[in-house]
C-alpha cells in the first residue's frame, strides 16, 4: 500500500492523477488546493496574506476568515469534486478530513479493506471542533507513516526537486535520506515543505519517497517507477 498527495497548485494536472490511480485498490489519496483557495479568497474579496519564516517556508497567514475559505475550498468544493471524479471512474471513493494530533488509522484501515479509497484532504479539526489549516503535504507524510505505507509520492507541477528551479533538465533524481538537510538548499516555495514531509516520512518508517511531476499521463505509475526524485 502507498499513498499519493497530488498538489493543488497551478499547473497540476489533477486528472491525470484520478485516471491513473482509479483501477487501483492499494493507495490512500490526500490532496491540496491552493489554487481553489486563493481564487475563491479573490471571488469573496478576501485576499490572502502570507507569512515567511526565517526558513524561507511560505505559509497562508489563516485567520477565522481565510479558515472559512479554506473549507469552503478544499472540502465543499475540490474533495467533492476528486470523490465523485474517482466514482465516474469506477473507483467508490469516500472523502474525508483529519486532526491535527493523529491520523485515524483505524478508519482508514476499515474502509481501505473494505474495499474503498479514501480520498483526504486539509483542514484539520482540533479535539476542541476547531477548524485549522494543516499543510497536505506533512498530512499525507503522516498517514503514510500511520497507515505503514511502502511509498510516499509527492506529485506536483515540477518534475522534482530541481538545482535551478526553472530548468527541468536540473532534476535531483536520488537524494540519500542521510543528506536531506543538505538538498534544502535547492528547494524553493512549496518544495521545502515537501522535503520537510519526506523527512517526516522516512523518519516515521516509510522506507521511498518519491517527489514527482503530476502532468504527464500515467504520473503515479512513472513516479512508482522512479521517474522524479527518489528519498530514501
Amino acid at each position: 500500500m502507498f499513498v499519493v498527495k497530488v498538489g493543488g497548485a497551478e499547473g497540476n494536472g489533477i486528472d491525470n492523477v484520478l485516471i491513473d490511480l482509479a483501477p487501483r485498490r492499494d493507495y490512500v489519496l490526500v490532496h491540496g488546493g491552493s489554487n481553489e483557495v486563493d481564487r475563491l479568497a479573490e471571488a469573496l474579496g478576501r485576499p490572502i496574506r502570507w507569512l515567511t519564516s526565517p526558513s524561507g517556508i511560505v505559509s497562508r497567514y489563516t485567520d477565522r476568515e481565510t479558515m472559512e475559505v479554506f473549507t469552503m475550498a478544499l472540502t465543499g468544493k475540490l474533495n467533492t469534486a476528486i470523490v465523485a471524479r474517482l466514482q465516474s471512474l469506477g473507483a467508490p471513493a469516500v472523502g474525508l478530513s483529519g486532526t491535527v494530533e493523529r491520523v485515524n488509522a483505524t478508519l482508514i484501515q476499515l474502509l481501505f479493506d473494505a474495499g474503498y479509497v479514501p480520498v483526504i484532504s486539509p483542514p484539520g479539526v482540533t479535539p476542541q471542533g476547531e477548524l485549522i489549516n494543516a499543510d497536505a503535504d506533512r498530512i499525507a507524510a503522516q498517514v503514510a507513516v500511520a497507515m505503514e505505507a511502502q511509498a510516499l509520492v509527492l506529485l506536483t507541477n515540477v518534475p522534482g526537486l530541481l538545482r535551478e528551479p526553472s530548468d527541468p533538465s536540473t532534476l535531483i533524481r536520488e537524494v540519500p535520506r542521510e543528506r536531506l538537510l543538505t538538498f534544502m538548499d535547492f528547494a524553493y516555495g512549496r518544495m521545502k515543505k515537501k522535503l520537510i514531509a519526506a523527512g517526516e516520512a522516512l523518519e516515521g518508517g516509510v522506507p521511498r519517497v518519491v517527489i514527482a511531476s503530476s502532468q504527464q499521463p500515467d504520473p503515479v505509475e512513472r513516479a512508482l517507477d522512479g521517474m522524479g526524485t527518489v528519498i530514501s
